[in-house]
């Protein structure tokens, strides 16, 4: 009798799962906030928040509509410049001599219009020619010479700063402007570059809408325009930019153009505010154009950076600017 083995017929055993494939850190889509929260604005924004707070907790007067007002107002005064600043360090360069060149903008109107006695609107466009040229010098000699636009503006600083002493001291025999509040076109000219509205019985400076509004030029500029996209590209890699066709000397030189187009704005605003000028000022401001850049989100290497951000910066300056005043402390710790 034989015996006949029987075996069970074979299951096929399920195959093991794939290993869930590696996520790069760097690939992987991250949460909305936390994207938000990478953003240098939003940063600059919550930073400006919490130092209105601040003031507006430790300096009761802050609350007051008057008192923003004057916080605005200091802030539109750093902002304006700012702006061209953050523009021209988006595109990778810097300019030192953006301070005094908005003193040497408004002693060219001051000096032009009163001892020429001229229409003080022959001064104003004379001023916009000299600061547009400044400007096209440091820029042209950026490109041409391939030196740092820390030298080459570094030299402008210093030679504007004489300039504006000497002169003024040559022309007037002081070291200020004359009064030029009673010549023919002060009038006009105080209505566009310092008048003030009444607001809710608020005194509000045009400055403060003059700068919202090249903001939100410069922004759009940035965002939509082909200008924009110079700007970020010659800031990356003027190389790789010059290769795809931008025109990298133009956007670097009309970059400067623009920061002379500021500092004529600025200085054209302290001129018509104060009816005169002190040659020995502006020294130091542009640091603080610089600084509100940066705080906003502009890169120092170039290439990244936005124009509300640098909105943002230069309100914290003039929130800090006038809130240790109303806090009654000693306005010298502002800087610190």
């Amino acid at each position: 009798m034989s015996m006949t083995q029987t075996t069970a017929p074979a299951t096929d055993s399920p195959s093991p799962a794939p290993p869930a494939p590696e996520r790069d850190g760097r690939t992987s889509e991250r949460p909305p906030v936390v994207r938000l929260l990478a953003r240098p604005d939003v940063g600059v924004f919550l930073g400006a928040v919490a130092v209105y707070v601040f003031f507006l907790i430790s300096a009761p007067p802050v609350r007051e509509a008057s008192a923003m007002a004057n916080i605005l107002y200091q802030s539109s005064t750093i902002g304006i410049m700012a702006l061209p600043v953050a523009l021209l360090m988006i595109g990778g360069e810097f300019d030192l001599s953006a301070g005094v060149a908005v003193i040497t903008s408004a002693l060219t109107a001051a000096m032009l219009s009163y001892q020429l006695t001229m229409n003080v609107w022959v001064g104003v466009i004379a001023a916009l020619v000299v600061s547009l040229g400044i400007g096209f010098l440091n820029g042209w000699l950026v490109v041409k010479t391939g030196l740092p636009s820390f030298l080459i503006t570094l030299g402008s600083f210093l030679i504007l700063q004489g300039v504006n002493l000497a002169v003024t001291k040559l022309v007037t025999g002081n070291v200020a402007t004359d009064d030029i509040s009673n010549m023919d076109g002060f009038t006009q000219a105080k209505a566009l570059f310092a008048s003030s509205f009444d607001i809710g019985g608020v005194q509000v400076k045009i400055t403060i809408f003059w700068w919202l509004f090249f903001a939100a030029i410069a922004t759009w500029v940035l965002l939509r325009t082909k200008y924009g996209n110079w700007i970020f590209a010659v800031g990356g890699n003027k190389d790789s930019a010059r290769a795809v066709g931008v025109p990298v000397n133009f956007t670097k030189i009309s970059l400067f153009m623009l920061v002379g187009f500021g500092a004529w704005f600025i200085g054209m605003h302290q001129l018509f505010s104060f009816n005169t000028v002190q040659s020995g000022e502006g020294v130091g401001q542009e640091l603080i154009y610089i600084s509100a850049a940066v705080i906003g989100g502009c890169l120092l290497t170039g290439g990244a950076g936005s124009a509300i951000g640098p909105v943002f910066g230069a309100f914290m300056f003039g929130m800090v600017q006038q809130g240790i005043v109303y806090a009654g402390w000693n306005p010298d710790w502002f800087k610190a």
